[in-house]
């Protein structure tokens, strides 16, 4: 591997300003004006004793002093702006070019020394890799130990960093807790740079011990290549953080090269997440309606609202393409609140045995107005608050559990229920259900999927309804897609179930309709779905 040498080092000599051509000549001038002043006196002294007076002469003498004052004002001009360009030199050359608390370089720094050493790279037939680090829940460690400590790691990980670069390469930092490194090396030998990303993972992962406390992180690092992803050092820098971020999805604390495809797929995710915010108060997020099955009886007792996209172009939208989008967007509150308000508008007037439940996501946990909002809605669309069920994931318990009780405790207080979603995933906690009033445990789907055909899965099914049965919560299970399933749960212990096997979600119109066939809807209630299309 081929390293770049140092830039040389350029002295820009001293600051004082030198004499200007306007000076020289207003110096000539005033040597000038001497010579004729001196001519003229003799004149005046001959006139005044006897004598003509020379007028060419004392011409001679009023443009000379013209000439002076003009060259004097001109020699003041270009002294002053030659003064300013060599204040500005001297600022320039003083300006830092190093991050205060890490002492690598700083952005503007890494940019210039980069593009240099792109272009030297090239000139010489080799490429340079770029590596972006961001620390793993850097954020943790200000809130647990405070910002000083934070401080003195991010210094602790910028000494790793340089320590295992090779020699003239350039370590920076963007800000917060992403670093950048750059170095020069042979494109047919790529691995060179995987071994040395790698590396930095590993060291990274290690315990580290500040103040007597003992501090645990871990990194993850994007790749990029000048003989990949062309252009300069700021699209370079792009293409690693790309490449960081898939990385981190994928699981954080490892490597992740660029791969032009990212830059696609982040460009369809961007096109997608504007198209979500116009969506979301256009009406286009709405509601499908999952049946919810007693086990025992076969009866209808509910539905479970999911939320779908119904969108002008491409027509429907299952949320797996833009739930998270929303969730990571912030957009997730609003979106659920307006799936909410149709889903409550629909059902209102529907048989009074039938209940809905609505899912909350671990983002809308962290509002304490959140039953506020919920209740205004309620009482906005007329849906009776005992008709409805919220389900909260045991994942989002852990951020905040004082929070979620608050929560919990104030939809309770109006008459909603809540139910305990995903229960069997490796959240599963007893002291969760011990500290938060549940009515219903909600089995997840990928549990009940293996039911009838893996022991162990039928184990932990019937550990949860034996727990629900003591608890007296009733079970629901998730997923259940054939005769076999149903009849394995039903035997298990568990109260309803929902899947594929009773019918796919529907809109509201369709569900309606099933409503009518089933005289399921309140007496007097129109056939005509809310928004006055006919159903179906």
């Amino acid at each position: 591997m081929e390293d770049s040498a140092p830039p040389a080092q350029v002295s820009h000599g001293s600051a004082e300003p030198r004499a200007t051509p306007a000076g020289r000549i207003t110096i000539a001038a005033i040597g000038l004006f001497v010579a004729l002043l001196g001519a003229t006196a003799a004149t005046i002294l001959q006139r005044r004793f006897g004598g003509a007076v020379d007028e060419l002469m004392v011409l001679a003498l009023l443009l000379n002093v013209a000439l002076i004052l003009l060259g004097w004002h001109r020699h003041r001009q270009i002294t002053q702006l030659v003064g300013q360009r060599l204040a500005n030199s001297a600022r320039t050359r003083l300006t830092p070019t190093s991050d205060p608390l890490t002492g690598l370089l700083n952005r503007r720094a890494l940019t210039e020394q980069g593009s240099a050493m792109l272009l030297d790279a090239s000139r010489r037939h080799r490429a340079t890799a770029l590596l972006l680090v961001d620390l793993d829940r850097f954020r943790a460690v200000n809130e647990l130990h405070g910002h000083a400590t934070g401080d003195k790691l991010l210094a602790r990980v910028a000494s790793q960093i340089q320590a295992e670069l090779p020699p003239f390469a350039l370590a920076g930092r963007l800000g917060g807790d992403e670093f950048v490194c750059a170095f020069v090396f042979d494109p047919r030998d790529p691995d060179t740079v995987q071994r040395i990303a790698e590396r930095l993972v590993s060291h990274l992962a290690q315990p580290i011990e500040i103040d007597g406390a003992g501090i645990q992180i871990t990194a993850t690092i994007g790749l990029a290549r000048s003989n990949v992803e062309r252009g300069s050092i700021d699209a370079l820098t792009r293409a690693a953080k790309i490449a960081m971020c898939a990385a981190k999805e994928a699981g954080r604390n490892r490597v992740g090269w660029f791969d032009p495809a990212m830059a696609r797929a982040l460009q369809a995710r961007n096109e997608l997440e504007q198209a979500l915010r116009d969506a979301i108060p256009a009406g286009q997020i709405i509601p499908y309606f999952e049946q919810q099955i007693d086990l025992a009886t076969g009866q209808l007792f509910g539905f479970e609202v999911l939320a779908r996209w119904d969108h002008p172009v491409h027509g429907i939208i299952p949320p797996d393409r833009f739930i998270t989008i929303a969730e990571q967007t912030g957009m997730i509150a609003d979106l659920s609140l307006a799936v909410m308000r149709q889903a409550f508008h629909a059902a209102r007037d529907w048989d009074p045995s039938l209940s809905l439940s609505i899912n909350i996501s671990p983002a809308q946990l962290r509002d304490a107005w959140l039953p506020q909002k919920i209740i205004k809605l309620l009482l906005e669309t007329g849906f009776p608050a005992h008709r409805l069920e919220i389900e909260i994931t045991e994942g989002a318990l852990f951020e905040n559990l004082p929070l979620a009780q608050s929560i919990v405790g104030s939809l309770k207080n109006q008459g909603i229920r809540v139910a305990l979603d995903d229960f069997g995933t490796g959240h599963s906690s007893l002291g969760h259900l011990r500290a938060l009033p549940f009515d219903r445990i909600k089995i997840d789907r990928s549990v009940v999927k293996a039911v009838a055909s893996d022991s162990d899965s039928a184990a932990v099914v019937s550990a949860i309804a034996g727990l629900g049965s003591s608890l007296n919560l009733p079970v629901t299970a998730e997923g259940v897609e054939d005769i076999e399933t149903e009849g394995w749960l039903r035997n298990l212990g568990c109260a309803r179930g929902q899947g594929y096997l009773y019918g796919r979600p529907m809109n509201s119109a369709n569900t309606r309709r099933l409503l009518a066939e089933r005289r399921l809807l309140a007496p007097g209630a129109p056939l005509l779905d809310p928004d006055h299309r006919l159903a179906g």
